[in-house]
């Protein structure tokens, strides 16, 4: 089994009709989504709108989450200014969070040897297992690959990656060469069967929020050598991952679109994501009908 288990969803992040913060929703939500069969949430990252909360929201969500599921709890605590980083991992410590993970710097675009010395500085401000964001299309810049290896070599708390480079061949580049104890996470829902055949131990997901189990079932069916169904599986969701993002409606306005057809008060994004597009919660439908016929 996975450190963090082999389901994990980026959790949206709901607010009230105000735009506020909504604790007591989050918490609802989490446990909704370990019922349905997540074994681990990450929260406040790109899907949570992390860039629009403040450290103190974010401690206070990193708090409540974990404290309201018996599965571990990410705490997205990465930015583009590594002190401010450092500060907010070494904080989020102390809200009973699992993990952490560290999204390479972005817009900065610093060089490898800068990224390094990022994720190096951060890993030192705690304890706790910190995963590493790859993220190439948001932050401008794709972690080297001996960057990575060394990290994972040499930082005893760096245990693994939330890939979502979109780049099969490095990521079995990586697996080959970083030690077996660290762990790669697919980071794009579309890319989790291609990724668990060069060593992906799971996925961290958007889609999740509304397919964990057949997510779950997908996955189940690798392990045990049943390639096909797991292909099978991964063609129903396809509507899925098509829905989760795109130019119109960027993730997450899609996963927020669906949380309130199905019943969760999450609210609408905050600028500059703003509200759904007209038509997004009619499709979020059709999706969820599709995956249930």
């Amino acid at each position: 089994m996975a450190r963090f288990g082999e389901v994990m969803t980026a959790m949206v992040t709901p607010f009230d009709s105000d735009g506020a913060l909504d604790l007591d929703a989050a918490a609802a939500l989490a446990r909704w989504l370990v019922e349905q069969g997540n074994d681990g949430l990450v929260v406040a990252g790109s899907t949570g709108e992390g860039s629009t909360l403040t450290d103190r929201e974010k401690l206070d969500l990193f708090g409540v989450v974990a404290g309201a599921v018996p599965v571990p709890v990410i705490a997205a605590t990465g930015s583009n200014d590594t002190a401010h980083s450092v500060e907010l991992t070494r904080q989020a410590a102390a809200t009973g969070v699992a993990g952490v993970l560290v999204v390479t710097p972005y817009y900065n675009r610093p060089s490898q040897a800068g990224l390094d010395a990022h994720f190096r500085a951060v890993a030192a401000a705690t304890e706790l297992p910190m995963l590493i964001y790859d993220i190439p299309i948001r932050s401008g810049r794709k972690i080297a690959h001996d960057v990575f290896v060394g990290l994972a070599r040499d930082v005893t708390n760096v245990v693994g990656a939330k890939d979502a480079a979109a780049d099969v061949s490095a990521s079995a580049r990586l697996a080959a060469d970083a030690p077996s104890s660290f762990e790669i996470y697919s980071g794009n829902d579309d890319q989790t069967l291609p990724l668990l055949s060069v060593g992906a131990v799971g996925v961290v997901g958007v889609a999740t929020h509304w397919c964990a189990a057949e997510m779950a079932e997908l996955i189940a069916s690798y392990r045990k050598g049943d390639v096909d169904h797991a292909r099978d599986v991964n063609a129903k969701l396809l509507p899925s991952y098509d829905f989760e993002t795109g130019d119109a409606a960027p993730n997450p306005l899609p996963a927020k679109a669906m949380m309130r057809v199905m019943g969760h008060a999450v609210g609408q994004c905050r600028l500059p994501m703003g509200d759904a597009p007209a038509g997004l919660e009619d499709r979020a439908r059709e999706v969820l009908n599709g995956l249930r016929g």
